[in-house]
């Protein structure tokens, strides 16, 4: 890869494209052209993401994964809401025989496309009214990976697109074009996605790129201990997810889960990063220790406490007595799950508490859950997990309306399920804390390189890649 500092050609595109950003900012954003300072601040920081994502270059060959594996590097791959360029085309124009990969955005058409990248009007045309792939070129979907090639004059020679069972080139030969169906490619690419908040944590995760598993696997699994998630977080909270994505013929095909995150709160950093212990994937936090404790306190989601652990008043039958666990008040039919991991003791009609589930977590160790409307797909004997949905909130049996009555015992002995405290899981040690420190180190750089990129500044998305190829036979 060509040293950036000592291509006087390269450093010449880069400050073209910084122009035109700046130049496409002013006239979209502000076409009276009163601009006041803060104004300009903000179009010198987004203007300078691509300069500084491509300065960077150099520095991101090492993909995270495992210890000791390798991976091919390829170029830092931007994904950012800000099109560069029109003002300027030629600033965006890809390298003299060099492929480069872009996307068709929503609503956008291939023509669009390729007359944003500076080639002329004739080469474009050419290209997308080719009688043998003109069709499937109108057909190209958002989200649809091109791959481009340009001359040293900066006319169109290829473009390659995705078919179902392959990828076609369609290159200029002489006076005429070559049309070929290439090997499939499937190409794994660890990237890291990052946003803010915004008014919306899951459409401001799913606009960065994060699937719907990977934003549970963020709240429910990673963070859900340390943030409340519906009262903790402001708009300017921040979020990177290092992923791996799988990729084929030019279509995002397999997004894997979340390998290590952070996520910013106020001026508070809470980090979590993926590793098999046993045979079984948990997050840790960056020393080592188990993000997941041994028991939820509270095994259900939207819901009000209405009801303490202690002596009150019976509401049906008017005798005071101990009440031996707490009350959650929520709509009927709300999800309940495991406090922790377990197998099912009971599940059926409890007298007085209507339908209710039992489980043992060893160690002198059970929950008790009461009043459901109807059971999740359990047996007694089965081993669930924590988290596992095990019924839903009802009014059954002595009930003035749809709760949960949740009880925790310790060898039979009633414990006050908020107060009482258990022994966290072990945290890693030996050789596996060593390998460990080592992924979570290289994961952790990539988060802070992206977002050096991005922030100070707004919810900008950046997905920095190196990836591995690997061709397989067609179909």
């Amino acid at each position: 890869m060509k040293n950036v500092h000592q291509d006087p050609a390269r450093q010449t595109r880069l400050r073209d494209l910084r122009q035109a950003a700046l130049s496409r900012f002013v006239a979209s954003k502000f076409p009276e052209g009163r601009w006041s300072r803060r104004q300009w601040a903000q179009a010198s920081v987004i203007a300078s993401m691509g300069l500084l994502a491509a300065a960077l270059v150099p520095g991101m060959e090492h993909a995270v994964g495992p210890a000791g594996s390798e991976l091919k590097s390829s170029a830092l791959s931007l994904s950012i809401p800000l099109t560069l360029p029109t003002a300027d085309a030629g600033a965006n124009r890809p390298e003299p025989g060099e492929w480069q990969r872009v996307n068709l955005r929503k609503g956008e058409t291939l023509t669009a496309l390729l007359s944003s990248l500076g080639f002329n009007k004739k080469d474009v045309q050419a290209f997308t009214r080719h009688p043998e792939t003109r069709t499937e070129l109108a057909r190209l979907s958002s989200g649809s990976e091109i791959s481009v090639l340009a001359d040293t004059a900066n006319a169109l020679q290829a473009v390659r697109f995705p078919r179902s069972e392959g990828e076609v080139e369609l290159r200029r030969k002489g006076d005429g074009f070559l049309v070929k169906t290439l090997e499939a490619k499937e190409e794994t690419r660890t990237v890291v996605l990052s946003g803010t908040v915004g008014r919306d944590l899951m459409s401001s995760a799913r606009k960065a790129g994060l699937t719907r598993q990977n934003i549970e696997e963020m709240t429910d699994e990673i963070f859900k201990y340390d943030i409340d998630f519906e009262s903790d977080l402001n708009a300017a909270d921040r979020f990177s997810v290092v992923v791996d994505q799988t990729w084929k013929n030019g279509q995002l095909m397999e997004t894997s889960p979340v390998l290590a995150a952070s996520f910013t709160v106020g001026n508070e950093l809470h980090t979590g990063f993926r590793h098999v212990r046993g045979g079984k994937a948990e997050y840790f936090s960056a020393e080592g220790r188990a993000l997941k404790r041994p028991f939820i306190r509270m095994p259900i989601p939207y819901a009000r406490l209405s009801s303490g652990f202690g002596g009150r008043r019976h509401p049906i039958l008017g005798i005071t007595r101990m009440h031996k666990g707490v009350d959650y008040a929520a709509s009927t039919g709300t999800p309940i799950m495991a406090a922790g991991d377990a197998r099912v003791k009971f599940v059926g009609r409890g007298h007085g508490y209507g339908n209710v589930v039992e489980l043992d977590h060893g160690g002198g160790q059970t929950t008790f859950y009461a009043h459901m409307s109807r059971f999740a797909k359990i047996r007694v004997g089965q081993h669930i997990d924590q988290g596992t949905v095990i019924g839903y909130v009802g009014s059954t049996g002595l009930s003035t309306g749809p709760h949960l009555h949740y009880e925790f015992r310790v060898n039979g002995v009633y414990r006050n399920p908020l107060t009482v405290t258990m022994a966290p899981p072990a945290p890693l040690s030996g050789k596996d804390l060593v390998a460990f420190r080592s992924e979570t180190r290289r994961a952790m750089d990539k988060i802070r390189t992206v977002e050096k990129i991005i922030y100070p500044g707004s919810a900008k998305v950046v997905a920095v890649s190196t990836s591995t190829t690997k061709a397989s036979s067609k179909g």
